[in-house]
């Protein structure tokens, strides 16, 4: 994982650690035992990070959410076309957890457990970037280089649900990457002015 608005240094290793944890195990199998043994660290020590190991889990969808905001951002503000800075966003936004995920055969058990331990977190990061991409659009669209057939709102919460189902359905990596390319293509192409 890439340094967003990192934790200090010690508790940017525990992440680091519980993350190939989770993925090596699952996150019902992965124990306090683990992350710790992999961060290099006692147990008592990463207690005093730590509460437990849902609260690793819910520091790393924050984390997740955070480095998301920063790389769509990037990727949208960069010089380009729309469908160019569409396909960069949405290549970027989370492109190293969603490969962790999609290549561990704990790839469902990870997504599950976001759903039970981090749900607040989850719907509070979607609303985050939904916004990102919100504003955006509307910037495209005041500047004349896009057509919005619904508000920029509706249209950027589109797209952020789109790329979430997206995960659901595919059988790896690559097939995500290039379904993602497609669904920018189709979002750029919607947008295009006749």
């Amino acid at each position: 994982m890439r340094n967003a608005i990192a934790p200090d240094p010690r508790q940017r290793a525990i992440l680091d650690a519980a993350w190939q944890c989770f993925a090596a195990y699952g996150f019902r199998k992965t124990s306090m035992d683990d992350i710790a043994r992999a961060a290099q660290m006692s147990r008592p020590a990463l207690y005093q990070h730590y509460r437990n190991k849902e609260d690793i889990f819910r520091s790393l969808a924050a984390w997740y959410y955070d480095q998301a905001m920063i790389d769509v951002g990037k990727a949208l503000a960069g010089q380009g076309d729309v469908q160019g800075a569409l396909r960069a966003a949405m290549a970027t936004q989370g492109a190293e957890i969603v490969k962790a995920m999609l290549s561990s055969p704990h790839g469902m058990d990870l997504i599950d457990s976001t759903k039970t331990t981090a749900a607040d977190i989850v719907t509070e990061g979607e609303a985050r970037l939904t916004a990102v991409y919100a504003d955006w659009l509307a910037a495209q669209a005041q500047a004349g280089r896009v057509r919005l057939s619904a508000p920029a709102e509706q249209v950027a919460q589109t797209i952020t649900a789109a790329m979430k189902g997206l995960k659901m359905d595919v059988p790896d990596f690559d097939s995500y990457r290039t379904r993602l390319a497609t669904l920018a293509d189709i979002v750029a192409a919607g947008l295009a002015k006749p």
